[in-house]
């Protein structure tokens, strides 16, 4: 009977918390789409301070990855989780005072370190209470908080702004803050068990300490998908419109969710069943024509297809290369292991517009996006090194 108990995946644990991650997801990506708007508009930013206003968030977000993916362990998941929800929630307050441009810059950079840390919390409830046989379609499912919120997000946020006003996407940050607080009230987590030798005091510094060895292979590759997604995240929305695309720029995040939901409940179990590399390599060669499709756009229809195979391909990546760093990771380090994939995950998506930014005045953004092709390619030969070949014994 226990044995039963332990396949069930729809627990109340692990509802909970993949809606307090969508919650905390969904107010980060509302205001990281506004918060540039915000500081140009209040405070007369430049344009390059204003992008920093709006990314200082990420910057934020890996520093407190990096502090909980240490401490996890030490501190308990539960009780990481109800801290730095209730900081989350105090300084997503703070919004609404008047600090100018340099408080709201140290708003910024504090409301991520908490959601970094308050995510690496969730992450590695969702890991212990999902049941072994079934992690790559438990993870699948949980992630899709995050596609949710990045589909969601910025919808709500350029519709609170346009209809209500800025001050609507504080209320509405504090609202998301409260409800997530208040779910994970009545979370009941199993703890993490730290074996002995790893709770005596390490002097100086140690690699081990901040990162997980078996999942930095999988983060090598998910660092090298995130940058080529990158350019989808930062420049869909000027390209479609460059393009006269603007209706269907509009619909691109909604199209590129849907599209995940709709393969995730297949994608998981295969995973689970047949291993990773029966949905790793489609996927990433369904990611490689949707840049390719996204390059050559010129109608609505066509565009869309492209958010459809990128939803796919990336969206189906994001998931499974998740799974497979908790899979390869021993229990009392999954929180780490979370860690290291989201600062992997993170980096790319921080590092990938800088790059490209670079190359779009020289090639244009079909260019650029032509260019990301070759970018996924290099990135199934880095996945076959760290992962692929072995992907069957490590199964």
């Amino acid at each position: 009977m226990a044995n039963s108990n332990r396949e069930i995946l729809w627990t109340k644990d692990f509802i909970f918390t993949s809606v307090v991650n969508f919650v905390m997801m969904l107010s980060m990506y509302l205001l990281l789409v506004t918060m540039a708007t915000y500081s140009m508009q209040e405070y007369n930013a430049s344009i390059s301070l204003a992008g920093f206003v709006a990314s200082i968030f990420v910057i934020g977000s890996l520093i407190g990855r990096l502090y909980a993916g240490k401490k996890i362990a030490e501190m308990g998941n539960k009780k990481m989780l109800m801290t730095r929800i209730i900081a989350f929630f105090i300084v997503t307050i703070m919004y609404f005072l008047p600090l100018g441009l340099i408080g709201m810059m140290i708003i910024r950079l504090f409301h991520g370190i908490f959601l970094g840390m308050a995510t690496t919390a969730t992450g590695t409830i969702i890991a212990q209470v999902i049941p072994a046989t079934r992690k790559g379609e438990g993870i699948g499912y949980f992630s899709m908080s995050i596609v949710l919120a990045t589909a969601v997000g910025p919808l709500i946020g350029t519709f609170l702004v346009s209809g209500f006003g800025f001050t609507s996407i504080f209320i509405f940050s504090v609202v998301m803050a409260a409800v997530s607080l208040i779910l994970s009230l009545f979370l009941n987590p199993p703890e993490i068990t730290q074996p002995k030798e790893e709770l005596k005091e390490k002097k100086g510094f140690s690699f081990s300490e901040y990162f997980e060895k078996h999942a930095l292979p999988i983060s090598a590759a998910m660092f090298v998908m995130a940058v080529a997604y990158s350019g989808i995240l930062s420049f869909v929305t000027e390209y479609a419109s460059s393009i006269n695309l603007m209706q269907a720029g509009g619909f691109f995040f909604l199209v590129y969710g849907v599209s995940v939901l709709i393969s995730r409940p297949v994608t998981g179990p295969l995973m689970d069943s047949k291993g990773a590399n029966i949905v790793v390599y489609p996927s990433l060669v369904l990611f490689a024509l949707g840049l390719l499709l996204i390059s050559q756009a010129s109608t609505g229809f066509i565009f869309l297809t492209a958010a459809v195979l990128l939803g796919l391909g990336y969206g189906n990546f994001q998931s499974i290369a998740q799974a497979i760093a908790i899979k390869l990771t021993p229990p009392h380090r999954m929180g780490l292991a979370n860690s290291t994939y989201f600062i992997a995950l993170d980096l790319g998506l921080g590092v990938g517009p800088l790059l490209l930014g670079y190359l779009v005045p020289a090639t244009g953004y079909r260019g650029m996006y032509f260019s990301l092709v070759f970018l996924v390619i290099i990135g199934i030969v880095v996945y076959y090194f760290v992962h692929g070949r072995k992907d069957k014994e490590m199964a």
